[in-house]
């Protein structure tokens, strides 16, 4: 059986509750993924997440699923890159390479998500902030490690309740449906892997 990393993020700034772990919470109620699926809450901190990554990804996990919030954002949008680059314009690894993209068939997974109901598009740019770096880190470890591990980052809208919760409208989407699609991707890796 595959072995599957998702991990969330905790909240941060003006945000009470983030909508990554509400929606991993809500996906660990249901999906029964045994022992094989491993969930993780990371800091919104760049030191801390590549310590806790570094340790994780030892584990040596087939898939690794980040989960994190785009405020503004209507869909689920399915990160293809992840760059060299962080939100202070140094590189978040010196030497590195450029940029990483993702084994993982985004365009298929997307389009399924799609028909099936749940929102979602391939994004071809995770922007330069922790969510970047976090996929960048992932790629970057199974790279130098000689890992098989494969990697993307879903990046999630606001749940409703957070947009009540600030009184300022905004795109945002269930829980329940965010973690039906995410679900939604794990069957598909699982079934693939299995064939």
């Amino acid at each position: 059986m595959p072995r599957v990393l998702l991990t969330a993020f905790e909240p941060y700034e003006e945000w009470r509750e983030n909508s990554s772990w509400l929606t991993l919470i809500e996906l660990t109620r249901w999906f029964d993924g045994g022992d094989d699926v491993v969930t993780r809450r990371y800091p919104v901190d760049f030191q801390a997440v590549k310590h806790r990554l570094a340790i994780d990804m030892q584990q040596d996990f087939d898939l690794i699923l980040h989960l994190g919030q785009a405020p503004g954002a209507s869909v689920i949008r399915l990160e293809s890159f992840a760059v060299n680059m962080g939100s202070n314009h140094c590189e978040l690894v010196d030497g590195g390479p450029a940029a990483y993209k993702s084994p993982l068939p985004l365009t298929t997974w997307g389009k399924k998500l799609h028909d099936r109901g749940v929102p979602a598009q391939v994004s071809y740019h995770a922007g330069t902030y922790l969510c970047n770096a976090t996929l960048y880190m992932s790629h970057h470890y199974a790279a130098c490690e000689g890992l098989q591990t494969q990697s993307t980052f879903l990046h999630l809208p606001v749940a409703p309740n957070q947009v009540a919760a600030r009184q300022k409208p905004m795109p945002s989407m269930s829980v329940p449906l965010m973690a039906a699609g995410v679900a939604m991707l794990l069957e598909e890796f699982l079934q693939r892997s299995s064939a």
